[in-house]
Parts: structure tokens; C-alpha cells; sequence
């Protein structure tokens, strides 16, 4: 549960910026056309989460399944992301946003992973916010990568089977602090979580439009947050309502 549950403004919001391919196909250009489209709404909603107070903004950016998508596409979405991380870091730096990756490095390219590195090492002091890029990433490999470190501190004779619990799985996660989510939004008008944060939207509220990334934009991003707003957020417990 995040800190924030009684508040507004949601503490940690999670993105899944699907719908560049099919903006694409509208404009009757290459699906890579979209995903290039896709990083102007980034850098949008990344600057009006800081200004709105959002303390998380994790964005799903390739997940593990999506390595089936064609090589060339693939091959773009890379080059794509190593230049908007090398582009954007030290406009990080000055708005004290912290850039961290959640996924699996194993099997990206090289020079992705040097600016991945690079990003984290100049915002790892940056205090008023946070971005996530979940790369390489799914929920199935994270909760399977935390029962792998689980079971590691067991057979080291570091932890009790009996006392492993919500508390000790959370705190074996990959990026441990990260608090749950409080607000998904998933843009192109798909209804489902597609293997993100399995582990921590166990309390998320759900939010779909069918606006397209691309075209995700200020206007859409307070409407989520309005419609957060009005949510009333029990955590399984009862409220005046009942």
C-alpha cells in the first residue's frame, strides 16, 4: 500500500504505452514511424508527473515477449531508446529526476546498457522524482528472479522457509524500494495488465483509454489522474459507504 492512498495525486503511476504501431498505420507510415511519435509523449508526461507531484512514473518500454516482434523494429525500439536516454539525462540531472531500469540486462545491446549505467550514475542523488524504464522486462521474470533469490538465502542458511512472507518476498524484488502502484494507465484501448507489475498492482487502479501514445497527451494525463481522484480506495477493508 503507498503512502499516498488517501491522497489525489497518486504516488506511483505506471504506463503502458502501447498503440504507436497502429498510430502508424493511420499516418500510412512504418509502424518504427509511431514508436519515434512515442518519445515526444514521454517526455511530456514525464515533465507534468514531476510538476503534478507523481514521486513513481515506471514506464513499460519493451517487455520480454516482445523480442518476437520483426528485427528490424526491434533493432529501432533499441537504437530509439539509447538515444532518447543519452538525450534526456542531463535534463534529469537539472530536474532532479531519478532514472532507474527495471528488467533483464542480459541479452540488450552494449551500448544500451553503457548509457543505461551512465543515466543511473548522474541521477542516482536526483530526489524529486523517479522514472522507471521497465526494459526486458515481465511480471512472471521478476516474481521468478525474487523466489531466486529467496531460495539462494535459504540454501546460504541466511533465511528460515517458515519466515518467508508479503514482507520478505517484497523485499527481495528487483528494485526492492519501489512502492506499489497506485494508478495504470494503458493507452490504444487494451484491457489488460500484459505481464507488468504483477507482484505490485495487486491494488492498482485500472485506467484504459482508447487514445493512441502518440496522441496521449496533457488533457489525457489529468483525466486519469481526475478519475483517480474519485476512486475510493479500500485496500479490502470497509469504509463509511460499507
Amino acid at each position: 500500500m503507498s503512502a499516498s492512498a488517501s491522497d489525489s495525486v497518486p504516488a506511483h503511476v505506471a504506463i503502458i504505452m502501447d498503440g504507436n504501431g497502429r498510430w502508424a498505420k493511420k499516418q500510412k507510415m512504418p509502424r518504427t514511424f509511431g514508436h519515434q511519435a512515442g518519445r515526444e509523449t514521454v517526455r511530456e508526461v514525464m515533465t507534468l508527473s514531476a510538476q503534478l507531484g507523481v514521486s513513481v512514473l515506471s514506464l513499460f518500454a519493451f517487455s520480454t515477449e516482445n523480442w518476437r516482434r520483426p528485427r528490424h523494429e526491434v533493432g529501432v525500439l533499441m537504437h530509439l531508446m539509447l538515444k532518447t536516454i543519452a538525450e534526456e539525462v542531463e535534463t534529469m540531472v537539472e530536474k532532479g529526476i531519478r532514472f532507474r531500469m527495471l528488467g533483464n540486462r542480459l541479452g540488450l545491446p552494449a551500448e544500451l546498457v553503457a548509457a543505461i549505467e551512465r543515466a543511473e550514475d548522474l541521477t542516482r542523488a536526483c530526489e524529486t522524482m523517479q522514472v522507471v524504464l521497465a526494459l526486458n522486462y515481465s511480471g512472471r521474470w521478476a516474481i521468478t528472479e525474487t523466489a531466486k533469490t529467496l531460495a539462494k538465502a535459504v540454501k546460504r542458511g541466511e533465511l528460515e522457509i517458515e519466515s518467508i512472507d508479503e514482507q520478505a518476498f517484497a523485499a527481495a524484488r528487483p528494485i526492492a524500494d519501489l512502492p506499489a502502484v497506485d494508478l495504470l494507465i494503458r493507452s490504444s484501448g487494451e484491457m489488460r495488465l500484459s505481464n507488468f507489475y504483477l507482484w505490485e498492482m495487486a491494488y492498482a487502479e485500472l485506467y484504459f483509454t482508447d487514445t493512441l501514445w502518440p496522441d496521449f497527451a496533457e488533457a489525457d494525463f489529468k483525466q486519469a489522474l481526475a478519475v483517480y481522484a474519485t476512486r475510493e480506495r479500500r485496500f479490502g477493508a470497509l469504509t463509511q459507504r460499507g
